[in-house]
């Protein structure tokens, strides 16, 4: 079976299935096009975010059987074409959970402790305390929006630190030790926290917009490491600005490009983030760490092994 990469990853994924007599072509430079005159040679292909795999693609793809994301998400393939097509779809959730669920904590600790804000202010030789007074997660009751494999990892960190964890899927039958699952009008009626654990679809664009907040009881702290396109970042905005909303967590901004490798545009809400205390902004990093890149690749060698050998 010819494979194609059209993104670096961890190098194990070459190295596993070379072992299992696959035949690889290595390919991060070619453009969209250049990709699609080529990929009629190969069976299977796999990919992270840098060419999107749309119906012109997959057409072109007459014999391709699989494709490979490294990583979660999906929305930069046709879904219903590739499936049409009858080409299997895997993907690596399960690989970066745990740096996820780790990022989601460690922006909330930080954010609700001020800790950026007074490690600065005593590098600069001012010494304030009750300025600096933290708010705890112990006792707050976390809404979680998705309980897939990021979902249940960050309600298991959260429940350790004394959370109350609820959450709303779409699936039924999800509670587990961790957290109770909830009508979404429970949760916007309990949440003091909200976090969101989604993949990029039309019913989760801007699923975070006038309307939700407003129907959210209480004051909340907000973080989304899903999908900046989950949020319609004008209301986060209005809401920051109003205290609605208490302080925000964003790993992801609507205004990323669809590779997530740079933003692609600018404007005044985008810069109010960027200048406010309240808000922590990291790069699409979540899923990003030294222990998840090879995770990330391991699931996948397994799954197209599983599949094809």
């Amino acid at each position: 079976m010819r494979i194609l990469l059209l993104d670096k990853n961890h190098p194990l994924i070459t190295e596993q299935l070379l072992a299992k007599n696959f035949i690889l072509e290595e390919d991060f430079t070619s453009s969209y096009d250049e990709a699609c005159r080529k990929i009629q040679n190969y069976e299977g292909v796999i990919i992270r975010s840098r060419i999107p795999l749309d119906q012109n693609f997959l057409e072109k793809a007459t014999y391709l059987k699989f494709i490979a994301r490294v990583g979660a998400g999906m929305e930069n393939i046709d879904i219903p074409v590739a499936e049409k097509l009858g080409i299997q779809l895997i993907n690596s959730p399960e690989g970066n959970r745990d740096s996820v669920a780790e990022h989601v904590v460690g922006m909330l600790l930080i954010l609700m402790n001020r800790l950026f804000i007074a490690s600065n202010e005593v590098k600069k030789g001012i010494w304030l305390r009750e300025e600096n007074r933290g708010d705890e997660l112990l006792g707050k009751t976390v809404g979680l929006i998705g309980y897939g494999n990021m979902g249940k990892a960050t309600a298991k960190r959260l429940s350790g630190f004394g959370c109350n964890v609820i959450f709303h899927d779409i699936l039924s039958d999800l509670s587990d030790e961790f957290a109770t699952q909830v009508s979404l009008e429970e949760l916007k009626e309990k949440a003091e926290v909200l976090s969101l654990h989604i993949p990029m679809t039309e019913e989760t664009h801007y699923l975070v917009n006038s309307t939700f907040i407003k129907e959210m009881k209480n004051n909340f702290y907000f973080v989304n490491t899903a999908r900046g396109k989950n949020v319609e970042t004008k209301y986060l905005v209005e809401a920051l600005r109003s205290g609605k909303v208490k302080g925000a967590c964003l790993d992801v901004l609507e205004y990323e490009k669809a590779s997530f490798e740079h933003l692609e545009s600018e404007n005044e809400d985008l810069q109010y983030l960027l200048d406010s205390e309240r808000v922590i902004i990291t790069p699409h990093i979540a899923g990003w760490t030294h222990q998840s890149k090879e995770k990330l690749a391991q699931v996948i060698v397994d799954k197209i092994i599983a599949s094809f050998c």
